[in-house]
C-alpha cells in the first residue's frame, strides 16, 4: 500500500511539473506552433513576433504576424497583421473541439500583387486549399478540432501592386465577420479555418478593387504582356550574343588559317 501511495505521489509530481513547464512556456509553444502550422499550410514562411496568453483568463494576443509571398512574386509580405486577439473558452481547452469565442485581427495589410499567370493571393489560396484537403482527408488523426464562434478582420488595408503601376494603390479593406466556423460538425481543422479566411479575404479584396474602378483584367493582361516582352528581350539578347560569339570564332579561324599559310611559305 505504501509503495502504491509513493507511486501515486511521484505521478502527481510528474504531472504537476509537466503542467508547470507547459504553463511557463505556453507563449513559446504557441508561437512555434503558429509558425510551423502556418508555414505548412501556406507553403511559404510564416513568422510571429510575440505571443502573450493568460492561462486562466483564456485571452491571448499575437503580435507581428507575417506571411511571405509565394515564389514568383515580390519580397513583400502577402499578409501583415499588427495584432490578433483571441478569447478561448477555458473549459474546452482539454476537450475536442476547442471552442474559441472570438478572434479579432486588427490592422491587417493585404498585398494583392498581379503577376504572370495570376495573383499572389490566388496562388496562396490554392496552396492552402491543397493542404486543407489533405488534412480533411486524414480524418480524426490530424490533431484537435476547433470551433470559432466569431472571427473579425478590422481596419484592414489592401495594397494593389502590378507591373504597370508606379506605386502601390492603397485601398480600405471592408470589415470581415465570419461566424460559427466548424459548428456544423464536431469542429474543424486549422487548414479549413485558413481556407475559409482566405476565401473571405479574396472576396473582400475583389469588392475593394471593384469599388475603386480598377480593371483587374487589364492589370493581369499587362503583367502577362510584360513577361512575354521580357522573354523576347532575353531571346533577342541571347541571339545577338550567339551571333557575336560566332563572328568572333570565325575571325579566330581566319587568323589561324593565315598563320598556317605564312608557315607554308
Amino acid at each position: 500500500m505504501k509503495k502504491i501511495l509513493i507511486g501515486v505521489l511521484v505521478l502527481v509530481v510528474i504531472i504537476a511539473a509537466g503542467a508547470f513547464f507547459l504553463l511557463g512556456n505556453l507563449d513559446g509553444i504557441v508561437k512555434a506552433a503558429v509558425e510551423k502550422i502556418g508555414s505548412d499550410l501556406t507553403q511559404t514562411t510564416v513568422t510571429l513576433d510575440d505571443v502573450n496568453i493568460g492561462e486562466t483568463s483564456g485571452r491571448g494576443v499575437f503580435r507581428g504576424f507575417r506571411v511571405t509571398n509565394p515564389d514568383g512574386f515580390s519580397d513583400d509580405a502577402a499578409f501583415k497583421f499588427d495584432e490578433v486577439s483571441v478569447i478561448i473558452d477555458t473549459a474546452s481547452i482539454l476537450s475536442d473541439p476547442v471552442i474559441i469565442k472570438e478572434v479579432v485581427i486588427i490592422g491587417p495589410v493585404v498585398v494583392y500583387e498581379f503577376g504572370d499567370g495570376g495573383t499572389n493571393l490566388d496562388r496562396l489560396n490554392k496552396k492552402v486549399q491543397s493542404k486543407a484537403g489533405i488534412s480533411s482527408a486524414g480524418g480524426d488523426s490530424e490533431g484537435p478540432k476547433f470551433i470559432i464562434e466569431n472571427l473579425y478582420l478590422r481596419g484592414g488595408k489592401l495594397a494593389v501592386q502590378a507591373p504597370l503601376l508606379n506605386e502601390k494603390i492603397i485601398l480600405p479593406l471592408p470589415t470581415i465577420h465570419l461566424t460559427d466556423i466548424g459548428k456544423e460538425g464536431r469542429g474543424t481543422t486549422p487548414g479549413d479555418i485558413a481556407d475559409q479566411l482566405m476565401e473571405a479575404i479574396l472576396a473582400a479584396a475583389g469588392n475593394a478593387i471593384s469599388g475603386a474602378n480598377i480593371d483587374i483584367g487589364s492589370l493581369t493582361e499587362s503583367a502577362g504582356e510584360l513577361a512575354k516582352d521580357a522573354q523576347k528581350v532575353i531571346e533577342e539578347a541571347s541571339g545577338n550574343i550567339a551571333k557575336e560569339a560566332g563572328d568572333a570564332i570565325e575571325g579566330v579561324g581566319e587568323a589561324v588559317k593565315g598563320i598556317f599559310k605564312s608557315i607554308g611559305k
